[in-house]
């Protein structure tokens, strides 16, 4: 067991959330060290944008997690997508930069979380964020967290946005404003062609001499003396190593590594974790519960004389041109998003703002990682933003290396299954649409010959995946139940932080890494005013953004 200085600050997870903190807690001054579980982010398929198609599902990058056999999708588990590398989700998601909506912000102030309404938090993603547009009231320019347009065109998504206007969707030019109702294109995380993830946005520009990375560090617990936690302990090259912190430790390491560490350390269900050998440090029920995640109905229709990346891809010369598109001018398919064009809208008149989300694809295939189909298609996934379905993340064993529990229960109210119904039959009314009528478009997911709304229901347990949004697990309240206070401290221990996806008390309408990385800012200022001797309360956390 090797054990090494004391540090200021130690930050479990050099992912969205942790890679800000280390930029912000070393530049004030603070010795801080980040600990992440995988590798650099040297591998040349994260900066390549489509080159999620080699993260996703590769051991290199990806921690390879599955849910547990989910009644909702008819019996199935599906894959679970994590970062496992420097930059974190950020190094293999999807790089679409969605805030979510005001009323998503402003509903947490509503649940007594002081601070946290949209007038709060709208300075914290603007303190990052450099626009490919500039400044302006919504947007701030010149930060480390690029949003650009993107750098590639389709004729049949200009064609699926006049169909979406036709139904009733107007088109919109920007979803960050706070109200993100419409149809149109999404701004990704890029910078000239190459994708944009947090570690080189934030810990490639901090300050060297206070801040250390450690890659291949596999956290097994925090360390604690009594009621307070000092430091942790991971495993590294077959060794254990310890690490102290004078300060805080900060877990950042997301919606299901964070409760995972938290229990194997003995703060969650105290019954659970008997049930394991795990002795109980801190009995914290809801630790793992509370899990949110947005499922998506991918459903796909095969079309006549449409450019698709299917057909572009069919044969070797197509992907030759692809790639030398690439290549030479950093456009093209190879640039491409997962999802490059996107709607907001409502699933039934009375909801009152936008509960649905489209991700619009010129392709189709099988599952995720399949080859694409051999004739033109489209896929518009569509997903229930405010799911009523909640899961849990749980320890499987004592041992560190084991993947957690992961049981989302999609589809588990009935709430949710309306949702679902009514989500899949405005796709078709949209895809109906005169726009898409020279596409001859025929329905191939999840097949016209479903129509009931039990056969529906059916339907959308068999189409539905992850799009890879959990949440929740260590959420923050007003109440004392809630595991983490409003300034993210865990409630019951001291010298403990939680900043990631992790503590949000309901998911945001919309993707969850621009969130994600609000919350790391807003926490870094949090932790900065502790640090500086005012004590951060839930009646102290609207204070503007501080600049160190």
């Amino acid at each position: 067991m090797d054990s090494t200085q004391q540090w200021d600050f130690i930050i479990a997870g050099a992912g969205s959330a942790g890679c800000v903190l280390a930029k912000r807690l070393s530049q004030a001054g603070y010795r801080t060290l980040i600990l992440e579980a995988g590798g650099q982010d040297n591998y040349h398929w994260v900066h390549i944008p489509m080159g999620y198609l080699y993260c996703i599902g590769n051991p290199r990058t990806d921690w390879m997690y599955k849910t547990a056999e989910e009644k909702g999708l008819n019996g199935r588990s599906v894959l679970y997508p994590r970062g496992k590398v420097l930059g974190g989700c950020s190094s293999i998601n999807g790089m679409l930069y969605l805030r979510g909506q005001a009323a998503d912000y402003d509903g947490w102030r509503q649940m007594g979380l002081a601070g946290w309404g949209w007038d709060d938090v709208l300075p914290y993603f603007m303190k990052s964020e450099d626009y490919v547009e500039g400044p302006s009231e919504m947007h701030g320019a010149g930060g480390e967290w690029r949003v650009e347009n993107q750098r590639l065109h389709w004729d049949l998504l200009d064609d699926w946005i006049k169909a979406a206007v036709a139904a009733g969707i107007p088109e919109t030019s920007d979803f960050n404003t706070g109200d993100n109702e419409g149809v149109g294109y999404f701004r990704v995380n890029q910078r000239g062609g190459w994708r944009m993830n947090t570690a080189k946005a934030f810990l490639r520009t901090a300050p060297g001499p206070n801040l250390r990375v450690e890659t291949h560090a596999h956290i097994t617990r925090l360390l604690t003396e009594g009621r307070r936690v000092t430091g942790v302990e991971y495993r590294r090259n077959g060794q254990l190593h310890q690490e102290h912190a004078g300060r805080e430790v900060i877990l950042s390491a997301g919606a299901v590594n964070s409760p995972q560490i938290l229990q194997l350390s003995g703060i969650g269900p105290a019954d659970h974790l008997r049930g394991l050998g795990i002795e109980v440090i801190h009995d914290q029920p809801e630790i793992g519960g509370n899990l949110q995640d947005h499922l998506q109905l991918r459903c796909s229709w095969r079309l006549t004389g449409a450019k698709t990346l299917n057909t572009m891809a069919s044969t070797l010369w197509g992907k030759m041109g692809i790639g030398l598109d690439y290549a030479l001018r950093r456009r093209g398919p190879m640039t491409m998003a997962p999802s490059q064009l996107g709607a907001f809208t409502r699933s039934r008149e009375g909801v009152a703002t936008p509960d649905l989300e489209y991700h619009v694809q010129p392709l189709s295939l099988d599952a995720f990682g399949q080859p694409l189909h051999d004739y033109p298609a489209i896929t518009a996934s569509v997903c229930n933003l405010r799911p009523e379905s909640r899961g849990r993340v749980d320890i499987a064993s004592a041992d560190p290396a084991e993947a957690p529990r992961i049981a989302p229960n999609y589809l588990s109210t009935e709430g949710d299954r309306r949702v679902a119904i009514d989500a899949i039959r405005l796709t078709r009314r949209i895809m109906a649409q005169d726009p898409l009528a020279r596409y001859a478009p025929q329905e191939v997911k999840p097949g016209a010959d479903h129509d009931s709304d039990e056969d529906l229901a059916r339907a959308a347990g068999e189409v539905g995946t992850t799009i890879f949004h959990p949440t929740g697990t260590v959420r923050m309240g007003a109440d004392e139940a809630a595991p983490l206070d409003p300034a993210l401290r865990l409630r019951g221990m001291e010298g403990l932080r939680v900043v990631d996806a992790s503590v949000m008390p309901r998911i945001t309408s919309g993707n969850t890494n621009a969130p994600t990385i609000m919350i790391a800012e807003k926490a870094a200022d949090m932790i900065l005013e502790d640090a500086r001797g005012n004590r951060v309360g839930a009646d102290a956390v609207k204070r503007s953004p501080v600049r160190p």
